[in-house]
């Protein structure tokens, strides 16, 4: 599930912030705690992973390159069943993405 960047989430965000400020706008110097979040160990590994996604060029530049001169030579060779192979694989990672 995606929650960033949700306007959904953003809108119950300042939702919250509102409420919050209202209820506690009369009691300065009164010290309140303040809010944690904790993440466990697999959002953590998650956000690192998100990471290094985003940092991930759009197109691999030197595999296209390399693909084009294969095309070019007349030696790339794919066969139909390495193609469908890479068709289901690609929606398998969709899904658990």
């Amino acid at each position: 599930m995606k929650i960033f960047n949700n306007p959904n989430v953003n809108k119950a965000m300042q939702i919250y912030n509102n409420k919050t400020t209202e209820k506690l706008g009369n009691t300065k110097g009164v010290e309140r705690p303040k809010d944690e979040l904790q993440l466990s160990d697999r959002a953590k590994e998650y956000q690192i992973a998100m990471k290094a996604f985003k940092n991930l060029p759009e197109v691999r530049e030197d595999l296209v390159g390399e693909l084009k001169d294969k095309i070019k030579q007349g030696s790339y060779n794919v066969t139909g069943e390495e193609i469908a192979d890479k068709i289901i694989e690609s929606v398998i990672v969709d899904r658990k993405i």
